[in-house]
């Protein structure tokens, strides 16, 4: 559990740290004031912690020479047990360091156990991911385990670990339980498997929230289902049916069988929306989690094992995947190449680009892999069913114990809404995916911020719901139930990426569509509120292509991208809703261009008015970065709704800052 959590932890740290120094590098510090108290990377701090993870991944390789010294699995252990205390009190190391350390002895410990207890791995595995969702289903998606309140409850268990470890070893030393059959090795294929499987456990199948962001459907009917399908192969009766149901192929073709089933339920998964999706996904994990019996195989007494190196060859294919997964969402960000470097850019840039929609490739790519050590073992089948009806009636116990636990812990809380009122307010926040200018994790930050403007309902853009490099947290979810509010969520890239609305009104009904775009995949989210039994406001939430400085040809085809944009949310869906017949309306989102753009004229044409006109730029810029100009990007147009006040957040909690109104109902606009 505790390689999983800093695995997870790591991705994301590696992630935003290079992205912040990155953005530190890019700018000349000297002389500019940072309108932020959060910390700022360091850029030789990050290339440090860089070399760090390195050396910890190269850990595994002390094997090749120590392997046969058993006591080094205590060592292991404790290296887990204080890195994962350090990834919470950043005394000694920073985070990202910390988690560095959890995983490299991590993987010392998983090529131990495969040595001296090849049979305890896979179990390892199942129960470890299987712990890690119900820590999430508590935290409403996020991990609880890497806040600071929770450093006392982590010393407990990393000592608690430590201790347990050193007395399973003394047992069975005295025991002398060193049995030749529980000998084993990761061969090579096993540790290709390893990489596949981690990628599509860790971005994927053990994340209800991910799960349901990619099947379209509720987060809180997929939590129970996938606890239950990633606990129900440690049952042996269940280990016994899929032996004997394998059994009926020529072992030739057993693993291909296997492959394509768990590629016809991915496929199924992505491409299906709603119920049948997210069943298909949990088919999907019941498969995946059986597949983990079959990373390790049996070693004979003075064979030597080279499985070191073969984990850190699985541990860079799971890297690339995750680089891979990190491009299907940010494709559009991808630049090109300067100076030296500039020869690459007939190749790099475009291929990275490519990744756009390639969400279901990344899957089917790992799930090739996962399964290949399955078609590579021919003379024996991994799965072992025998065991005692009282075994497996207690197994079955903590399965549904542990399903029972998911759905009291997952349970989606009470909205109490807000009703019968005359005047509301709104507010439109591009939250930047959690991270702030730097690329600091600030989800709190933002929860504080919402709550702080009072907003009735707030419309929320590049909003992620369960990305690997966002801590795997479905971050509109977690900020509704934060604050107590209600929540629609509307993907537009991969279902993990899109826009959100939280209110703490009465939701009445939602939908939205995707919009053209050259660069990254946009969209419009259609909500409506009901403030009161007869009040009826619609909101249209969107986030319109981002323009850059790629030469004036280039500018101008962003700028018709973005004028194309808002006429197919027009076309399809705002029409005459500047008609006080229609009701009430609400373009909102972030439009990426300044208040006497061509964009914004054509909106005050149609009717809609902007709260925030003739305030100074002091006062209603909402994307205020170190060393640019200010700038308003983010809207707020109204229609038959008149304003009492219109202001923005001084929060840093992202490069974007809270814009919020206080409108009037029931009242014309000229009244």
């Amino acid at each position: 559990m505790f390689f999983i959590q800093s695995i997870r932890f790591l991705i994301s740290m590696v992630y935003s740290r290079i992205a912040g120094a990155s953005a530190v590098t890019a700018l000349n510090l000297s002389g500019i004031s940072i309108d932020s108290t959060a910390p700022i990377p360091d850029p030789v701090l990050v290339s440090s912690e860089v070399t760090f993870l390195i050396y910890m991944l190269a850990l595994p390789l002390l094997t090749l020479i120590l392997g046969r010294i058993r006591p080094l699995i205590v060592v292991a252990v404790i290296l887990v047990a204080v890195g994962r205390i350090l990834m919470t009190a950043t005394a000694v190391l920073t985070p990202l360091a910390a988690a560095a350390l959890v995983v490299g002895g991590g993987l010392v410990y998983i090529l131990l156990i495969a040595r001296w207890r090849m049979e305890t791995l896979p179990y390892l595995f199942i129960l470890g991911f299987a712990a890690d969702q119900l820590f999430r289903a508590f935290g409403n998606t996020l991990d609880p385990s890497l806040s600071p309140d929770y450093l006392n409850v982590q010393i407990v268990l990393s000592a608690a670990l430590v201790l347990i470890s050193i007395l399973a070893f003394i047992f069975e030393s005295e025991r002398g339980s060193d049995s030749v059959q529980n000998r084993g090795l990761i061969p090579f294929w096993g540790a290709v498997g390893l990489g596949g499987l981690l990628y599509l456990e860790l971005a994927l199948l053990t994340l209800p929230n991910a799960v349901a962001g990619r099947a379209d459907t509720s987060y809180s009917l997929m939590v129970v289902p996938l606890v239950v399908a990633t606990l129900l192969p440690i049952i042996p009766i269940v280990r016994d049916r899929a032996r004997a149901f394998i059994s009926l192929f020529d072992a030739n073709v057993r693993g291909w069988l296997w492959m394509l089933i768990v590629a016809i339920l991915f496929v199924l998964g992505t491409r299906l929306r709603g119920v049948a999706a997210g069943s298909a996904l949990v088919a999907a994990q019941f498969f995946i989690s059986l597949t983990w019996f079959w990373l390790t195989r049996p070693r004979a007494d003075r064979e030597r094992s080279f499985g070191a190196i073969w984990i850190l060859f699985g541990m860079m294919l799971f890297g690339l995947l995750v680089v891979g997964d990190n491009f299907t969402f940010e494709y559009a960000f991808v630049r090109y190449f300067a100076g030296d470097a500039a020869f690459l850019n007939d190749v790099i840039p475009p291929l990275l680009r490519g990744f756009r929609g390639f969400g279901l490739g990344l899957l089917l790519l790992a799930t090739f892999l996962a399964v290949l050590p399955m078609t590579q073992t021919t003379k024996r089948i991994a799965w072992s069913g025998k065991a005692s009806a009282l075994s497996s009636l207690l197994l079955l116990l903590v399965v549904i114990g542990a399903g029972v636990g998911a759905a009291i812990l997952s349970r989606p809380p009470v909205i109490s809404g807000v009703r019968g009122v005359n005047e509301m307010r709104i507010g439109t926040y591009n939250i930047h995916g959690g991270y702030d200018e730097f690329y600091n994790r600030n989800l709190e930050s933002v929860a504080r911020t919402i709550q702080q403007s009072g907003a009735n309902v707030v419309l929320l853009q590049q909003v992620d719901a369960g990305r690997i490099t966002s801590f795997g947290v479905d971050q509109s979810l977690w900020l509704a139930r934060r604050l107590g509010m209600d929540r629609r969520f509307y993907p537009t890239n991969e279902g993990l990426q899109g826009l959100a609305v939280l209110s703490n009104m009465e939701i009445a009904f939602d939908d939205g569509m995707l919009l053209s775009s050259m660069g990254s995949q946009t969209g419009v989210q259609r909500v409506q509120v009901l403030p009161n039994p007869n009040t009826v406001i619609t909101l249209y939430n969107t986030w319109l292509s981002p323009l850059y400085d790629l030469g004036a040809e280039a500018l101008a085809d962003q700028q018709q991208d973005q004028q194309r944009q808002l006429n197919e949310l027009f076309g399809t869906y705002v029409q005459q809703a500047c008609n006080i017949n229609l009701g009430y309306a609400v373009i909102g989102g972030t439009f990426h261009n300044v208040p006497d753009s061509p964009l914004a004229q054509g909106l005050r044409n149609a009717g809609f008015s902007d709260p925030f006109a003739g305030l100074p730029l002091e006062l209603s810029a909402t994307f205020v970065r170190a060393g640019q100009p200010r700038a308003r990007f983010d809207y707020l147009w109204m229609c038959n709704l008149p304003s009492l006040g219109a202001g923005v957040m001084d929060s840093a909690a992202s490069d974007h800052r809270l814009a919020v109104s206080l409108v009037v109902l029931n009242r014309q606009a000229g009244s």
